[in-house]
């Protein structure tokens, strides 16, 4: 299956649309250097999530230093035609942390466990295998 995204002209990130309990679409930074697929709690709240129903807190190492995150399990998660249910999403404080986005997080390698894909920067496409 293969995917168009869209690529910010000013930076090059590459933006991918996600959708949550396939209700709530939201748009991601697909970043492959990030192994765990992050959402700004803020958004979650306003999807109607309570945030102090996580199913647990991790640390890991980010490039501003280890921080610890919040742990939720969304019942599903879609993007780029590949659908993960029960999928562990890592949730974090953007605006707390002073991180201002349009974006609502990073979709990290986690998403694509199980999968091959390719990246195609000439034309903008992600295939999945």
């Amino acid at each position: 299956m293969t995917s168009p995204f869209k690529r910010e002209p000013e930076n090059g990130l590459i933006i991918v649309s996600i959708e949550i309990d396939d209700k709530y679409e939201l748009k991601m930074v697909l970043d492959i250097g990030a192994t765990n697929t992050t959402i700004d709690s803020n958004a979650l709240y306003l999807l109607g999530y309570d945030l102090k129903d996580n199913i647990g807190t991790v640390i890991i190492e980010t490039a501003n230093g280890i921080i610890e995150t919040e742990v939720f399990e969304l019942d599903s998660f879609s993007s780029l035609g590949l659908t993960k249910k029960k999928f562990q999403i890592q949730v974090y404080d953007f605006l707390a942390h002073d991180i201002l986005s349009d974006y609502n997080g990073l979709l990290g390698l986690d998403f694509f466990e199980g999968t091959k894909f390719c990246i195609d920067l000439k034309q903008n496409t992600i295939t999945l295998t």
